[in-house]
């Protein structure tokens, strides 16, 4: 099979996220003992249109983003029981829960997952973003979040990244706005 064929071959991970048991004391971790902010506050969020297994969700989590150099890292807080990845069979904490990825066409990204046999799991948008996970092999830890954001939308990754750049520690937690 061609590399071009696989999962991996879509995009470079350039996020790390965690469904850590203690929110708050691992965003405290992550600024004071690894020096990672600041972090970015999103809270509430309920992806529109969202699916869990083809079914719809009533699911809403909060996300805390920031960057450990080109690497994003992302903690999430369930905010509801409703079927999601973050409870159930997905569930994880305290270690690494998924890795995400950026691509330009997320319709060929669904076919090459489809084609491998990965399940997709989770399904929405954000906005005018459209992102997938997907189970390409049983267990926790092995989801992959596959995001084709929309190049007219702010670039929120942008402003995060660049606030970690000789970031002093000062205010690490932030909200937009």
């Amino acid at each position: 099979m061609a590399r071009s064929e696989t999962i991996s071959a879509l995009g470079d991970v350039m996020q790390l996220a965690f469904v850590p048991d203690d929110f708050d004391a691992a965003i405290k971790h992550w600024t004071e003992t690894m020096g990672v902010g600041p972090f970015y506050l999103i809270e509430n969020i309920h992806l529109d249109g969202m699916k869990y297994k083809g079914e719809p969700t009533d699911a809403v989590f909060t996300l805390a983003l920031a960057y450990w150099g080109d690497i994003q890292i992302e903690l999430i807080r369930p905010e509801n029981d409703a079927p999601s990845i973050y409870s159930g069979e997905y569930a994880a904490t305290e270690g690494l829960h998924h890795v995400c990825m950026l691509v330009d066409d997320i319709a060929e990204a669904r076919r090459v997952c489809a084609k491998q046999g990965a399940e997709v799991v989770i399904e929405g948008k954000f906005g005018t973003s459209e992102v997938i996970y997907v189970d390409p092999g049983k267990g926790t830890g092995h989801l992959v979040e596959i995001l084709q954001q929309d190049p007219s939308g702010p670039d929120l990754f942008g402003i995060i990244k660049a606030a970690s750049v000789d970031w002093d520690g000062s205010e690490p937690v932030r909200t937009f706005g």
